[in-house]
Order: C-alpha cells, then sequence, then structure tokens
C-alpha cells in the first residue's frame, strides 16, 4: 500500500488542489475500481495502487492535457527507491500504464489493462459512460459494473481510504 509519505509527496506537487475532478477523490475511485478488478483478472495489485495515485497527478489542468500521462510516468521515476519499490519488471509495467492511460490502448499485460479500465470505469465524474469496446478486461466490460462505477463517478463518490490520503492536508 502506498505510504502515507507518498500521499503526502504526490499531493503537495499536484497542481490542481484536491477539489480537481482529476484529483485524490478520483484516484479512490480508481484504486477501488482497480482492486476490485484486480480481484478477477489477476493483475499486481501493487501496480493498480501505484497507478490509481500516480496517473493523473501531474495533471496542469482539468481540460485537455495530453502530456500528464508521460508526465506521470516520468515523475514516477523520481519516487523509486524512496517511495515506490518495484522490481525493473513491475515498475516497467506501473510506468507503461501511466504513461499510456490516456491513448486509448487495449492490449497490454493484464495489470496494464486493469489500471486502464479503473480509471475508464471513473469516466462518470465527467458524464461520460464508458464504451465496453474501448474497454480492455471482460469483467471490465460487465453492464453492471459500468452503471454501478458510473454513477459512484457522477455522485462523486468519496472512498473510505481518502480521508487516510488527505489527513494532515
Amino acid at each position: 500500500m502506498p505510504s502515507a509519505e507518498l500521499m503526502r509527496t504526490i499531493l503537495a506537487g499536484f497542481p490542481l488542489g484536491i477539489s480537481s475532478v482529476h484529483g485524490p477523490a478520483h484516484w479512490a475511485r480508481v484504486q477501488e475500481n482497480g482492486l476490485y478488478l484486480a480481484e478477477l483478472t489477476g493483475a499486481d495489485p501493487e501496480i493498480v495502487r501505484l497507478f490509481a495515485i500516480l496517473h493523473d497527478s501531474r495533471r496542469t489542468h482539468d481540460g485537455e492535457d495530453y502530456d500528464h500521462g508521460p508526465d506521470a510516468a516520468d515523475y514516477s521515476r523520481t519516487l523509486r527507491g524512496a517511495h515506490i519499490h518495484l522490481d525493473d519488471d513491475r515498475f516497467e509495467l506501473l510506468y507503461e500504464a501511466c504513461a499510456n492511460h490516456t491513448i486509448g490502448e487495449t492490449e497490454a499485460d493484464i495489470s496494464v489493462q486493469t489500471c486502464w479500465d479503473a480509471d475508464r470505469l471513473d469516466l462518470g465524474r465527467v458524464w461520460i459512460i464508458p464504451e465496453p469496446g474501448r474497454l480492455c478486461t471482460g469483467p471490465a466490460r460487465d453492464p453492471k459494473l459500468i452503471a454501478w462505477a458510473t454513477q459512484r463517478a457522477k455522485d462523486g463518490f468519496r472512498p473510505a481510504i481518502l480521508d487516510e490520503w488527505l489527513e494532515g492536508i
């Protein structure tokens, strides 16, 4: 699980603030979506957790920001060793998941696919319903899961982990 120190570091450098549509509440829903999917897909839960908090952490605004994925991937390299403790192969999966999460790919390692699906399932926060054909894994394409995740996103659901992440901020 990401440390409190890692969360403080990421949040301290997050340009958009905690109320952003791409901010911590989104990250927490992505983590919950991803951990649920990981149980079904066999994805690496640590990669999913790290992706959730990193993938949008370098956004400079809530509109079009085409470089934020690669920027987040590069940022993850600066955190490696001090805050991120993955072997080379697992780190490269995290890097790929962050770098390519906005370009619409669906083919990759199952952990990367699970990360992408976890993020796409939260599109309801900007009033977009995920299209099953743009999701990577069978479990994510389940209409019931899409409806559940979309409603949570539209409602601005705040997972319990969010309070822990924001404690002292």
